[in-house]
């Protein structure tokens, strides 16, 4: 269902994608290099990037819906693989395990280092990126590591610090189905599986929008949906939240074309994600708020079937 008329909202036609992978990085450290994928419109420059960070177990395979749709509208999109990722196969009692959290966020900016290496190896994107442009997106776990990048703070399960993780280079986020408090709020299997779900949103200054299902109704809490709204309650940065009716933690099928986690696959949801997500970053990276204005007016201004958006 179109919530905006890209003609009138300045919205530019979807273009064919250039999409390279597996792409490497070198990670000293690491245990082995970065693998990536780069998804690009083959027209346009200046063109403003999008680093994604996936889920728990999902790869740069992941997220189509997501990476597709941006990249046809203009932007550059980067999608790490995770050390959590299955394709890793990392073993629970690995000693870099416990720290995958930490080794996430460093992987985001491992990308931001080498965006010179990146350019370079998509053919005919070289001389388009713009750099002053960059915002970060993440769904569940991945909206943590998104988050990190934004200001959000976790409490070091090993050195029981809690450490100022932002990236001044990243303008503006997307945080999609992602976990709130922890403490009293993680059921047990939770607490003791997941130490490091103990998110500081205090400090989550730059501006994003949060995207909540009202049925995502996670076994990593004892609170129900409403969970996943607390990055927007509790953090000064997010501005806006957009809450879709009737949807699990995949928000009707964002994770990828006909994934198999998908609890609750509805298109008209996912093209909603796809259509304000979109409208959102050209807002918060100052290209053209015209389609966040439009947005805002169908979502929150008035009754729509398939979510509400509320900005403050």
């Amino acid at each position: 269902m179109t919530i905006t008329d890209p003609a009138s909202t300045g919205v530019p036609a979807p273009v064919p994608v250039v999409s390279v992978k597996p792409l490497s990085l070198p990670a000293p450290g690491r245990g082995q290099d970065l693998r990536l994928r780069v998804s690009a419109p083959v027209t346009g420059g200046d063109l403003p990037i999008v680093l994604l960070a996936h889920g728990f177990g999902s790869s740069l395979e992941g997220y189509g819906p997501l990476a597709d749709y941006w990249a046809a509208h203009g932007f550059v999109v980067v999608q790490p693989t995770h050390l959590d990722s299955r394709t890793v196969g990392l073993p629970q009692d690995d000693p870099r395990t416990p720290g995958v959290w930490r080794s996430r966020v460093e992987d985001m900016k491992r990308v931001l280092d080498r965006l010179d290496v990146l350019e370079a190896a998509v053919p005919g994107l070289g001389g388009r990126l713009d750099r002053s442009r960059v915002a970060a997106a993440g769904h569940s776990f991945g909206g943590q590591t998104a988050g990190n990048l934004l200001g959000l703070r976790v409490v070091d399960p090993v050195t029981g610090k809690r450490e100022d993780l932002s990236d001044p280079r990243v303008r503006a986020g997307v945080l999609l189905a992602t976990a709130g408090r922890g403490g009293d709020d993680l059921t047990p299997f939770a607490a003791e599986h997941f130490p490091f779900m103990n998110p500081d949103f205090t400090h989550l200054t730059t501006p994003a929008l949060v995207v909540v299902g009202d049925r995502d109704d996670s076994p990593l809490s004892v609170r129900g949906p409403e969970w996943m709204a607390d990055p927007y309650h509790l953090s000064p940065g997010a501005e806006s939240l957009l809450t879709l009716f009737g949807a699990e933690h995949s928000l009707g099928g964002i994770a990828g074309y006909e994934a198999r986690e998908t609890t609750d696959e509805h298109p008209g949801r996912v093209a909603l994600v796809q259509q304000v997500t979109l409208a959102y970053l050209r807002h918060a990276l100052g290209i053209d708020g015209s389609g966040w204005t439009a947005a805002r007016r169908a979502l929150g201004e008035r009754a729509h079937p398939l979510g509400r958006l509320e900005c403050r």
